[in-house]
């Protein structure tokens, strides 16, 4: 009777493996053990068997998307302290967090000093958009001038920029922290491409006027001003830096 049992869950092996079901290769002698201790329905046990599989396959493309966003710390809204921050407008962050800005092609702005919770926010806002199927990548705008000059410096920048049209959501994390320099035309020329065929969230310790003094083109600026705001979203983040209270509370703490 076992050689028989051992001999039928060789087959379902194959068949799973035939038919690309790891999910329910991995699983099914648990399923079917619980079938039997609950005693179920034949219809109970199939419904139960295509549920594992829905749910491993849903977590696979979470896994795989997670990947591939480069996010290198998972954030979420329910982590945000906002009681350390208490100017930012929670229930409009927790209304962009359901992502109908990135259905729309709209972009969001987080402008505000250091420490005040910017790039978490924005995190979290991309991890919620990958588990609602969106598919999101995470980069520094230093990096991302980076790629932009190397591309243009081996004569392929257009492939490079279309390499960027998968993505539904971009994060451009810290614009304002260095000068771009020869980058600046480079940054413009990769926003502009995705305006209103995906969206932005930037992230930015500068106000609108000041974007000139990194960008070292007025001209420019204000035309990149122009396509990133048409459809934005622009939350402010007044406050105290949080690391900041932190480490002077630690410090107190300490003495």
């Amino acid at each position: 009777m076992t050689e028989l049992l051992d001999a039928k869950e060789a087959v379902v092996d194959i068949y799973c493996k035939q038919l690309k079901l790891p999910g329910l290769k991995t699983h099914f002698r648990d399923l079917t053990r619980d079938a039997m201790t609950e005693n179920q329905t034949p219809i109970s046990f199939l419904a139960a068997a295509l549920a594992k599989e829905v749910e491993i396959r849903a977590q696979k493309r979470l896994t795989t998307r997670l990947k591939q966003s480069r996010i290198s710390e998972i954030k979420t809204i329910e982590g945000f302290d906002f009681t350390s921050i208490p100017k930012v407008p929670k229930h409009k962050i927790i209304s962009l967090a359901e992502c109908k800005f990135v259905r729309s092609r709209e972009n969001l702005i987080c402008v505000g000093q250091s420490g005040t919770g910017k790039s978490h926010i924005a995190v979290a806002i991309g991890v919620s958009a990958i588990q609602q199927g969106y598919r999101v990548r995470f980069i520094k705008v230093s990096d991302l001038i980076q790629e932009l000059l190397k591309a243009e410096s081996e004569y392929r920048l257009p492939r490079y920029l279309k390499t960027w049209n998968k993505f539904d959501l971009v994060i451009l994390d810290e614009l304002g922290y260095i000068n771009l320099g020869s980058g600046s035309p480079l940054l413009f020329q990769f926003c502009s491409e995705r305006y209103e065929h995906g969206s932005l969230v930037i992230t930015t310790n500068l106000e609108f006027g000041r974007w000139g003094e990194v960008f070292g083109d007025n001209a420019l600026t204000v035309a990149l001003l122009d396509r990133i705001t048409h459809h934005a979203h622009v939350i402010p983040f007044i406050g105290e830096s949080y690391r900041f209270k932190e480490s002077k509370e630690k410090l107190e703490l300490g003495n």
